[in-house]
């Protein structure tokens, strides 16, 4: 099959892959002018093991089955990374009770390995931490994003595929038992292919109603959320990733690593209508106040504004929602799939994901 992938994102890019490895003539579209400049270049390059997804969900399956394949795919592929290791904490009585819930799910889930700690253990591991009980994940890892889309870039490209910059969809209109895909940009034009996978990030909605026949009510509303991070100055005070219990919205302002070692704190949760990037300094005094919760230590000033991004979430304050992966058996048409909602665990899932979106187009 000819196949066009809208989103050059770590999902698209992994679909890609999938596809041309599969002998299929691939190309992935993106409007901007690289790979990789939107949802996956504002992360955590957090490896989730998947203990926080309701069992059976899509975000669970994908989440456990992408983290084994991704794993394998880093150390194949020479992408760099590191199973790290991480610690879900509690400082209070509430609090273990949603950790060890979270134990629960993880083994409900498959995710290997998860031990409930008491407070002296944890402290043990990390003499820094202040907590009454904690989940040790070992499982849970970083990896070097763009580094792993380089490599899926690479895999689609050897099998023969290419991706097409700066060349923006606007419709996808079916001909002829065909999808014609009509593009912007610089050299507008037309591409006829018989499947379409729409893995446009926040442009996922609006891709669909461009999509000729596909129903409008299956359009899910497009909420998002800014999560801000802050870096921090000093030496790295902690060897694994220090989460606290969960947030509305959110995995709450959690310690993550880079593979230098260097220490940056978030994301927080921010409803917002546009996408915006900016991160106001003044959200640090949250930033301090959640954090010394699990680290009293952490020095005054220590706290500089990084980065944000922004999830393309399906539910607003409150609510929920999984990942939503549209195929031909639940819409009608065939050669389609659009997904929705891919945030986190997105880049942990990335390569189960496109297997998943492969087997719709090839049933």
């Amino acid at each position: 099959m000819e196949i066009l992938v809208v989103g050059a994102g770590v999902v698209g890019l992994a679909i890609g892959r999938a596809l041309a490895v599969r002998g299929h003539a691939v190309v992935v579209a993106d409007a901007a002018e690289a790979f990789g400049t939107g949802v996956s270049a504002r992360n955590s390059e957090v490896i989730h093991a998947g203990m926080y997804y309701p069992a059976g969900s899509l975000r669970a399956r994908h989440c456990v089955a992408g983290r084994r394949l991704l794993y394998a795919f880093c150390a194949s592929h020479g992408v760099a990374h590191r199973a790290c290791g991480k610690l879900i904490v509690a400082t209070n009585g509430a609090e273990a009770e949603k950790v060890a819930a979270i134990r629960d799910q993880g083994a409900a889930n498959g995710v290997e390995d998860l031990d409930l700690l008491d407070g002296a253990q944890a402290r043990s591991l990390e003499p820094n931490l202040a907590c009454t009980a904690a989940l040790l994940s070992p499982r849970t890892g970083i990896v070097d994003s763009h580094g792993l889309m380089l490599a899926l870039l690479g895999d689609i490209e050897d099998h023969g595929g290419a991706v097409a910059l700066k060349t923006p969809v606007q419709a996808i209109d079916r001909e002829e038992g065909r999808w014609l895909v009509r593009f912007g940009g610089d050299a507008p034009g037309e591409y006829p292919c018989d499947a379409v996978v729409n893995a446009a990030s926040f442009g996922a909605q609006d891709l669909a109603r461009a999509t000729a026949g596909y129903p409008a009510e299956r359009v899910p509303p497009l909420v998002l959320a800014r999560g801000n991070y802050f870096g921090c100055t000093g030496r790295p005070a902690f060897g694994r990733l220090i989460y606290p219990a969960p947030v509305d919205g959110g995995l709450g302002i959690h310690l993550t690593l880079d593979l230098a070692g260097r220490m940056r704190f978030g994301p927080d949760v921010e409803w917002i209508d546009t996408l915006d990037y900016r991160v106001d300094p003044a959200r640090a005094e949250l930033f301090y106040a959640a954090i010394r919760r699990y680290w009293p230590e952490l020095p005054d000033g220590a706290l500089v504004p990084d980065y944000a991004g922004i999830r393309p979430k399906l539910a607003g304050p409150g609510g929920s929602a999984d990942f939503r992966i549209d195929g031909p058996a639940e819409h009608g048409l065939p050669g389609l799939v659009h997904l929705f909602g891919i945030e986190s665990p997105g880049l942990t899932a990335s390569l189960s994901v496109a297997e998943d979106v492969a087997n719709r187009l090839e049933a």
